[in-house]
């Protein structure tokens, strides 16, 4: 069975669907907050030009996830399935950014235990993208 690279997962907390065009003014309110990237790799990421680059990255990759939080139907962030490898049996999750509202392990972790949960019917190991610094 091929990998679905773009569900959509419901929990109690989060819902996570695929991420489409349109979505961009809604992800970007999240993005725009400087304090979301200043530990990242590209702390100008909150920049209008620079997140859409990577908007645009995240849509081509074509495993990337609108976060939406359950209660308020609000935006609340992406994250995104990458790499999968059939003869190896893994796929990497990753890129995930969440509102600073939404920071503190529960949304992130049930995001990631839905996105576990689903992968694993699909294949044998996952692993945890984390970019290291350059």
């Amino acid at each position: 069975m091929r990998f679905d690279s773009q569900p959509t997962l419901v929990g109690n907390l989060v819902e996570a669907r695929p991420l489409r065009a349109p979505d961009y003014g809604a992800l970007f309110a999240v993005g725009s907050d400087p304090l979301l990237w200043a530990q990242h790799q590209e702390p100008d990421r909150c920049q209008p030009a620079v997140f859409r680059a990577s908007f645009r990255e995240s849509l081509d990759s074509g495993g990337a996830l609108l976060v939406i939080d359950g209660a308020t139907r609000d935006v609340i962030g992406s994250s995104r399935f990458h790499g999968y490898d059939e003869a190896l049996s893994e796929v990497e999750i990753g890129w995930t950014f969440l509102a600073r509202s939404h920071w503190g392990g529960r949304y992130n972790g049930e995001l990631k235990g839905l996105m576990l949960r689903h992968a694993f019917r699909f294949v044998r190991s996952v692993i945890f993208y984390v970019r290291s610094p350059t």
